[in-house]
């Protein structure tokens, strides 16, 4: 498998994911200003959205969007225990999935943007301090989202939150959040994603 990424992108999730299941797999990055890849070639002709992460199966499917890629690198590890196989406890991480997706990545990489300016980024400030409101209730005292062990949905929010640092959004009114940040920050799968990628 190869993993197209963009450093510190949504791709980050993917990428963490595949060290955490154990996965062996390959990587190229991806410059979304010129949509060329680190190996010259075309990015559109890769993904024509233009964006990652994209995977590149060995069969040679190319399969696109991050919340489905993360199943389906879980699902090829189901011992890894990053989405259950079946049940409640299988849609409550989706549900996060979901919940990341629609409300936080959206929401907070509009900031990325540099025409967000006045009332514009005020009223997008104010929906994703509501979010994180909620976010930072759920988790409580959690060092992960369902309280148990790592699963795709915490790979997917911490790279979502870490974008709060390019984008001048302090977290710091949220100590559960920063709790939460700090101790996955730690994990070892984490930690070779960030270092894979130039980020530490």
């Amino acid at each position: 498998m190869k993993l197209y990424y963009c450093p510190g992108a949504c791709s980050l999730t993917q990428h963490i994911i595949l060290h955490e299941a154990g996965l062996p797999h390959e990587l190229e990055s991806v410059d979304l200003q010129t949509k060329t890849t680190s190996g010259g070639k075309d990015f559109f002709t890769i993904n024509s959205k233009g964006y990652v992460p994209a995977l590149a199966l060995d069969n040679g499917k190319i399969l696109t969007e991050g919340v489905v890629i993360s199943q389906y690198l879980a699902d090829l590890k189901p011992e890894s225990n990053l989405l259950p196989a079946e049940g409640e406890a299988r849609y409550e991480v989706l549900e996060w999935m979901s919940f990341i997706s629609t409300e936080l990545h959206k929401t907070l990489g509009t900031l990325f943007n540099p025409a967000v300016k006045g009332e514009w980024r005020e009223a997008v400030v104010a929906q994703l301090t509501r979010r994180l409101e909620w976010l930072a209730e759920a988790l409580g005292e959690k060092t992960t989202l369902n309280g148990k062990h790592f699963t795709i949905a915490d790979a997917y929010l911490i790279t979502v939150l870490n974008w709060s640092r390019f984008v001048d959004f302090d977290l710091g009114k949220w100590p559960a959040i920063q709790r939460y940040m700090t101790n996955l920050a730690q994990r070892p799968a984490v930690q070779a994603a960030l270092k894979a990628e130039g980020l530490i």
